[in-house]
This record gives C-alpha cells, sequence and structure tokens, in this order.
C-alpha cells in the first residue's frame, strides 16, 4: 500500500538489503508487524503493527504508537495507563517489512493490557498430541 511519509520500497534487492534509505515495506492492509522488546534485559514484551502515520509518529516523539487492528485507530502504547513506552533503538529486517523496537517502559512496567509485563506470559506445551497453555512466571 503506498503512502506519501516514506521512500517508496526499493525495487533493487542489493538497495533495499545493504542501502541506507528507510522504506519500509507495509503490507496490503497497510500494516508493518512491530516487534517490542524490553533495552535492558531483551525480554519480549509484545508484537504489534504500525501503519504509516504510528510510524511517523514513534519516529517523531520516540515513544512508541501504533495502529490497533481491532479498534481500527491509532494508539500511543501507555497513554492511558502511564506505561509509555520510550524507543531506546529501532531496527528493520532485511527486506524491511517487519520492524523491531527496543524500548524503555514507563510507570510499573506492564506492556500487556492483562497488567503483566509481557504479552507472552503463556506457553504452549504438547502431551501425548494435545497441546494447551501453560501459565509461566513473570521475570523482572
Amino acid at each position: 500500500m503506498p503512502n506519501d511519509l516514506f521512500s517508496a520500497s526499493l525495487s533493487d534487492k542489493h538497495n533495499n538489503e545493504e542501502g541506507a534509505v528507510f522504506a519500509p515495506r507495509f503490507d496490503a492492509s497497510g500494516l508493518v508487524t512491530t516487534v517490542v522488546t524490553d533495552a535492558s534485559d531483551g525480554q519480549l514484551l509484545m508484537v504489534a503493527h504500525m501503519n504509516a502515520d504510528a510510524l511517523k509518529l514513534t519516529l517523531e516523539t520516540g515513544i512508541a504508537h501504533y495502529w490497533s487492528r481491532s479498534r481500527k485507530s491509532l494508539w500511543k502504547k501507555g497513554e492511558t495507563s502511564g506505561n509509555l513506552q520510550t524507543v531506546v533503538e529501532m531496527r528493520t529486517d532485511c527486506d524491511q517489512d517487519a520492524l523491531w523496537l527496543k524500548v524503555t517502559v514507563a510507570g510499573d512496567g506492564p506492556t500487556c493490557h492483562t497488567g503483566r509485563r509481557s504479552c507472552f506470559y503463556r506457553q504452549i506445551v504438547t502431551t501425548n498430541g494435545t497441546s494447551s497453555l501453560v501459565m509461566q512466571l513473570e521475570t523482572k
């Protein structure tokens, strides 16, 4: 999906993978997948999506913004809880269709809407062909 905020996707594979031009590849819905980890210890906190406006706001403010697919609206992470995510570092993958944010979380630290530090608080365990979810203890 085209946007006016960022360079168009690069047609030259070498330039896309090795060059200095930031040209995020948004999917057909205008989104780019974003992985978020804690800058201090690397724990995976969440996976979300950004549209061009969310990415622009994140780059301009240093505070993580996302696109809520369920609410169909921009979302400033932590705006209501006080647990804002300050971006320490942002990376893109080789073909620029995914982002990785390393963040510090303000407030008392939860990232998940359930009040947990990470959205990944359950492990999938398969026993005798049946998969189930097991709660994991939080580390912090």
